[in-house]
């Protein structure tokens, strides 16, 4: 069964509040989504597993940054997690390369049942130091993920110079036909950090992806720019700075 390459043209959030320095921003954001393991019909100006203007590679996701084994390795860990009741589509939500960089701070799999429904998310986090880190998002009884409901984990992972690692996450996802809404709500103590990603989903189109590359361009790059600029504004602002400590020993925790 072949699958369609759908484009979210998204916006993402971030609010840093109940610390001695806040701090909030939003801007647009491109992501794919699609299902890695079918048949896929795209639009001519994109490209898979191989040089493109706008590209996905499979060495990007599911494993270290470069040496990822895709959706092979999403059934690993749900086999080595016990986590069965996902067999059925495994769906990538994803920034793409851009002119052969990628860079993604989150990308999402989510992993139906063969019913079709979302039963486990795993939140594959990259920080700029080329550390790679996921977070397996399911309720203890695998029933359906609704989108109104919260995931729990313990944050394990360096992501930010101006955050601890401490506290916990609460994920949201609703995943609708038509649109995509994502919350991470970072707690620790007094202090929070929201993130979100939304947007509609719609079939990608080669006009879709060239507009996206005028609007945003350099893609990856753009995200990373944007990046360092909100640490320097940090920084400035007198923001307390944590050396990056090791990354944890398993590559995935709950």
């Amino acid at each position: 069964m072949s699958n369609r390459l759908e484009h979210i043209a998204g916006r993402t959030f971030h609010g840093r509040r109940g610390a001695a320095v806040e701090n909030a921003f939003s801007y647009g954001v491109d992501y794919l989504l699609l299902d890695p393991e079918a048949p896929l019909r795209a639009p001519w100006l994109f490209r898979r597993n191989r040089a493109g203007l706008v590209a996905l590679h499979d060495c990007d996701h599911g494993g270290p940054p470069g040496q990822g084994r895709g959706a092979a390795w999403v059934r690993e860990v749900l086999a080595a997690q016990g986590l069965g009741a996902a067999d059925g589509q495994i769906l990538l939500l994803a920034q793409p390369r851009v002119l052969g960089h990628v860079f993604n701070p989150v990308s999402f799999w989510l992993c139906h049942d063969r019913q079709g429904t979302l039963r486990v998310v795993i939140a594959e986090v990259t920080n700029t130091y080329g550390d790679r880190h996921s977070y397996l998002c399911h309720h203890d009884d695998l029933r359906p993920i609704g989108g109104d409901e919260v995931l729990h984990a313990a944050k394990v992972f360096h992501v930010s110079p101006f955050q601890g690692v401490e506290g916990s996450y609460d994920f949201r996802f609703d995943i609708r036909p038509g649109q995509v809404v994502i919350r991470i709500d970072y707690r620790a103590g007094e202090r929070r950090l929201l993130a979100t990603l939304s947007g509609p989903r719609r079939p990608a189109t080669s006009l879709g992806l060239i507009g996206a590359m005028l609007r945003r361009p350099f893609g990856s790059r753009r995200v990373l720019g944007l990046i360092h600029w909100q640490a320097f504004k940090l920084w400035w602002k007198g923001a307390r700075f944590h050396h990056r400590p090791a990354p944890p020993a398993q590559d995935v925790s709950r």
